[in-house]
């Protein structure tokens, strides 16, 4: 039975994913693996490490263009998103590039794949952010990975929940408690939820990783690299100057 927050966030990205594929595409690339707004690039960063010949699953895929570039790196992917027009747009940007990417739509709490099916898996700011039981989603991903595999996934960093969500002045400020762990819900006139996030603290996504089973290999909190003026939503280079946006953690099975 899905969740209240998988339904209302397949709605919402199902509703969005035009105007997201069109403000965003260009920065994300039809095939390009960038793991945050500060712009980390998986080319440059290699946090996956080699990946060619590596089976790899990558979560919350979007438009799947961390996958398509994966694919041009000599990996065998798979990858999965709640969003059915998301996977639409993933299919039209294959027809476009000729790269194909095998997509389905699934739920990250409970995945369609078999267990120790992959070598890797990856998620870029796909899926984590808007379930309601994450440690559902690091068992499954835990169990569809084989024994010494890696998975790699990036999202909000936590602190930036104690403050707006403003790329200008006001964002600097906190107004809320860090500790606060009320999820962000938008609703519709009748009060059904329509989108929601939830916020971990840095603690809680350490201690629910090693409930699951994974063991942390590694955390990078990106910072605002020079000459990088784009702004995403509450990510700015004049928070980025100041304040932490994203957290990649590294985490393996053993």
């Amino acid at each position: 039975m899905p969740s209240v927050s998988s339904r209302a966030n397949r709605g919402w990205w199902d509703g969005n994913a035009d105007d997201y594929q069109v403000e965003h595409g260009d920065f994300l690339r039809d095939s390009g693996f960038v793991w945050c707004p500060e712009g980390v690039d998986e080319a440059d960063a290699h946090l996956l490490g080699q990946v060619r010949g590596r089976r790899v699953l990558e979560v919350g895929c979007g438009a799947a263009q961390c996958a398509r570039w994966l694919v041009t790196q000599g990996a065998e992917v798979a990858a999965f998103d709640i969003s059915h027009r998301q996977l639409r747009h993933s299919q039209r940007i294959d027809l476009d590039t000729g790269l194909h990417v095998p997509v389905v739509q699934a739920d990250a709490e409970a995945l369609p794949f078999a267990d120790t099916a992959f070598d890797l898996a990856c998620s870029a700011f796909g899926a984590l952010p808007f379930v309601a039981d994450p440690l559902a989603v690091f068992r499954e991903v835990r169990r569809v990975l084989r024994p010494g595999g890696l998975f790699v996934f990036s999202v909000s960093h936590p602190v930036r929940w104690a403050f707006p969500d403003d790329p200008g002045p006001r964002g600097l400020t906190s107004d809320r408690s860090y500790f606060d762990r009320t999820p962000y819900v938008e609703r519709d006139e009748h009060g059904t939820p329509t989108y929601v996030e939830h916020h971990r603290t840095l603690a809680d996504w350490v201690n629910l990783l090693t409930a699951s089973g994974l063991t942390i290999t590694g955390l990078l909190e990106p910072e605002w690299p020079e000459g990088h003026e784009q702004v995403w939503g509450g990510w700015s280079p004049l928070r980025g100057r100041h304040l932490p946006g994203t957290a990649i953690f590294s985490c393996s099975r053993t």
